[in-house]
């Protein structure tokens, strides 16, 4: 992992509002069914060369609480529609987390070895939840990235 300082963007994609909690329960999670979704809706207008983002924000409090997540690129700069939002990723500081691997395992996995460094007593940095997202570079690989102070 490594610190990286990063400039605000933004990007448009897809919103739900749920909680990590109800992501353990198929009959209540969210994301699976936004990720599809937004590759159905959204993946056929897509731009070559576009990146695929998912952005975590507006979180009630921490990683127990609700937040949006937003299935999202940067590859939709002319389209719109109702069901569209616009997401700015914040500028600041963030923990860079990389794996690699089966989607979507490689990325819960990931998550959870955050979960872990974050609650380990010998963690240095504190999360701010502000933004934090996910850029899947490739079939195979992802990066996580989680706002700090």
């Amino acid at each position: 992992m490594e610190i990286k300082h990063l400039e605000s963007f933004t990007l448009k994609g897809l919103k739900a509002r749920t909680q990590n909690s109800k992501e353990m329960d198929a009959t209540t999670a969210k994301i699976g069914d936004l990720w599809a979704l937004f590759y159905q809706d959204l993946g056929p207008k897509l731009e070559d060369g576009a990146n695929i983002y998912g952005v975590y924000t507006n979180y009630q409090s921490d990683m127990n609480g609700e937040y949006d997540i937003i299935a999202c690129t940067n590859g939709l700069p002319n389209y719109e529609s109702a069901e569209l939002v616009e997401i700015k990723v914040e500028t600041g500081k963030y923990l860079l987390f990389k794996g690699k691997g089966e989607m979507p395992e490689a990325v819960i996995s990931l998550w959870g070895e955050i979960w872990h460094y974050f609650s380990s007593e010998h963690c240095v940095h504190t999360r701010t939840y502000t933004t934090d997202f996910e850029y899947y570079k490739s079939d195979s690989e992802i990066e996580i990235y989680i706002a700090i102070q």
